[in-house]
């Protein structure tokens, strides 16, 4: 005999879109001894870190006291929470980008190190080599990622001043709507079968 169909419902379990954190960008893009450090070795520009940081820091608070007046408590803790997060995405994004280029450069490097490698020799008179030229991309990327680090790290400050609480990324639902529509033709599916 048959057991007659029970219709349970799973819990229904919702993935979240992990937002990037500080300390993310912390852990991706230099700080400031180590972009004084790329600028010196590769002849870049120096970064003024500290003229970024409030720069951003007093932006964010400036815009807070101009939008006092028309938004709520609440609405201007999700106005500022969206564009904190804006500015640390992006420093995120950039410290995953140099990343990426510090470890092509210490390939390119290592493969022209090889004497037997005939395509990774120095290039013709007065063009550097490829391996050179990676080099100094992932230092330009590394410079970058640290003028985007000090900026996210004044906007996450200055959301603690505004807002009287540590930033935290908004995690998101992850939008999957083809899910949706395939559970609900397997339940039509298993309703015809009876």
């Amino acid at each position: 005999m048959a057991k007659p169909a029970t219709n349970r419902q799973s819990p229904r379990v919702v993935q979240l879109r992990k937002g990037a954190t500080i300390e993310m960008v912390r852990l991706t893009c230099p700080d400031a001894t180590q972009a004084m450090r790329i600028a010196e070795s590769y002849g870049t520009a120096v970064v003024d870190s500290d003229c970024i940081r409030d720069l951003h820091e007093r932006l964010i608070i400036e815009t807070a006291d101009s939008l006092s007046d028309g938004l709520g408590e609440r609405a201007m803790q999700i106005h500022l929470q969206r564009m904190v997060g804006a500015f640390v995405g992006s420093a995120h994004g950039a410290g995953q980008f140099y990343s990426r280029a510090v470890t092509e450069a210490r390939d390119a490097t290592a493969k022209a190190a090889n004497d037997a490698r005939d395509e990774d020799l120095d290039g013709p008179v007065g063009y550097d080599s490829a391996a050179q030229r990676k080099r100094e991309f992932a230092a330009d990327m590394g410079v970058q990622a640290h003028a985007l680090r000090m900026a996210a790290e004044a906007a996450v400050a200055a959301y603690s001043q505004v807002v009287g609480e540590a930033w935290r990324p908004f995690d998101r639902p992850v939008d999957n709507p083809g899910q949706a529509l395939d559970r609900k033709a397997a339940e039509a599916q298993l309703a015809a079968l009876g």
